[in-house]
């Protein structure tokens, strides 16, 4: 259960840029003026911007899910591996970004039956990246200086091919790496001094 969190926090993550597009797109000003001690102007700002809202909460959840994983990898008791094996595959970002997020952002943001599609879609796209393991193809981490790679690893218990690797620090050939595993062939790294 804790690694289907922490795939399903990565894919929240994934969608930080997402939510940024969404409150630009749909934060609104209020039309009448404001009184800042007024309650009922209040109301109508957060009934105006309940989506901006929303998209702002995510937000927060997903710099919740950025600081945990890092605070996890901090705290992993794993024995490092070595890298016997490298290529970068930093693409996959750009393709998460343009394939999926991109459209997301010309839907009718005043339809309500367009704002269930859009939840309901975002629901199946998570759910068919985390058990596709396509989680780690995210923009979000890309932004924040993360790099994705294919790698082969030499564990204590055998060599591991084709695996993934995030790492915030580039990795190189015949280095050792601290883990936390995120599915079987994924794993989110840190260099070992």
């Amino acid at each position: 259960m804790n690694d289907n969190f922490k795939k399903v926090n990565l894919y929240i993550l994934s969608l930080g840029l997402l939510f940024v597009f969404f409150i630009i797109i749909t934060i609104k000003s209020p039309e009448k003026p404001f009184n800042v001690k007024d309650f009922e102007n209040w109301k109508d700002i957060l009934i105006l911007n309940i989506i901006p809202i929303i998209c702002f909460n995510m937000l927060l959840y997903s710099f919740f899910a950025y600081k945990k994983f890092e605070f996890d990898l901090k705290g992993t008791t794993d024995i490092p591996f070595e890298i016997t094996k490298i290529e970068s595959i930093n693409y996959e970002h750009l393709t998460f970004l343009a394939t999926y997020i991109i459209p997301l952002i010309s839907f009718d943001f005043e339809s309500t039956r367009q704002m269930i599609v859009l939840g309901l879609l975002l629901v199946v796209m998570g759910i068919i990246y985390i058990k596709t393991d396509l989680f780690y193809a995210n923009p979000s981490l890309a932004l924040l200086g993360f790099f994705i790679y294919k790698s082969n690893g030499s564990f204590k218990n055998g060599i591991r091919e084709d695996i993934v690797i995030i790492s915030r620090e580039k990795i190189i050939l015949g280095q050792k790496v601290s883990y936390i595993k995120l599915d079987d062939r994924i794993y989110y790294v840190k260099g070992v001094n």
